[in-house]
């Protein structure tokens, strides 16, 4: 967004109050305008559909963009749609059936990273990337050890951030992670601190673990953790990227962190309901017991770089292209 005004375009944003959203637009200093709040199950979200759309409809024929661009699409495609205005979707989750079968037929381009496991047809546009390089690439982004003191660690400090996601986003309809929470916190003590970043209530034997992360600081806390074990798809690409040793409790799979594991042997996700949070948990012991742990990830994450690209400049090129004009 900075770079398209930078450029001399007009970047008219529309925002969502759900999780981070408002605070970090808020944090940067961009302007915007919220059309709703984030809303649970089928029902809430078709609700919330309705009233976003409404309200976005207005905007559109107002403003009169040359384009609308967003992540996922469920919300912008129809209105695209009902106004003729072009609609870019960036997307990188296969198992997102209900936004997607949403999003796709009304879009112009549907952009995903190479490694995204369906085929879309005429409309997809492919880049050599993850999501999460388009922050996280080191054109983007450089770790600041300054940045660990609200949570009390250190650069030279041996830490293992986990995180825990409430699953009530569409796309996590169903899925399950870690089965006995207290166990894997008291396992991985042993190796280090343990930080826990959730999204629900924690149990309160386990309060003490828990940390309150500013979303512009949580990459900083990745970047220098010994390792990152979690339900999050999206925090585990990250540490990846991060050369941070990732492990993914999902019982849902994503492409981007197949990839990640099998081309690059960044990432390591356990996906049997039955036994995910156990094979997890004594992978992470092994790894965490390894002396070159830090050493063969920084490898593993430079073959990565060499083979990807900066996302953020993809992303500008594209719209300027094919929209800017």
């Amino acid at each position: 967004m900075r770079e398209w005004q930078a450029d001399g375009h007009r970047v008219i944003i529309t925002s969502r109050d759900k999780d981070l959203t408002l605070r970090l637009l808020d944090r940067y200093q961009f302007c915007h305008t919220t059309l709703s709040r984030a809303r649970k199950g089928i029902v809430g979200l078709g609700l919330e559909m309705l009233i976003r759309g409404r309200k976005l409809l207005r905007i559109v024929r107002t403003e009169q963009p040359a384009v609308l661009i967003g992540i996922g699409g469920t919300f912008i495609a129809p209105v695209g749609k009902l106004t003729g205005t072009p609609v870019v979707i960036f997307t990188d989750t296969e198992h997102a059936r209900i936004a997607n079968t949403i999003a796709f037929p009304f879009a112009s381009a549907v952009c995903t990273p190479t490694c995204y496991e369906d085929r879309i047809g005429h409309k997809q546009v492919t880049y050599a990337g993850y999501q999460e390089l388009a922050y996280l690439h080191p054109q983007r982004f450089t770790p600041d050890p300054s940045q660990l003191r609200p949570f009390g660690v250190s650069a030279g400090e041996r830490y293992i951030v986990m995180r825990l996601v409430a699953w009530a986003s569409g796309h996590d309809l169903g899925d399950k992670g870690f089965t006995d929470l207290k166990s894997a916190v008291e396992r991985l003590s042993r190796y280090g601190r343990v930080l826990v970043s959730s999204e629900s209530p924690l149990p309160p034997e386990l309060a003490c673990y828990g940390v309150t992360i500013s979303p512009e600081q949580i990459h900083h806390l990745l970047a220098f953790a010994a390792l990152y074990i979690g339900e999050s798809a999206t925090m585990a690409s990250e540490s990846a990227i991060l050369g941070v040793p990732s492990i993914f409790i999902s019982t849902s799979t994503r492409g981007y962190t197949n990839e990640q594991e099998r081309k690059y042997g960044l990432v390591y996700t356990f996906s049997d309901p039955k036994t995910a949070q156990e094979d997890g948990i004594r992978l992470a012991e092994e790894l965490l017991e390894r002396e070159s742990l830090h050493q063969e990830w920084q490898e593993k994450r430079a073959k990565m770089l060499s083979e990807k690209q900066d996302v953020t400049q993809f992303i500008v090129d594209f719209i300027e292209q094919r929209y800017g004009k």
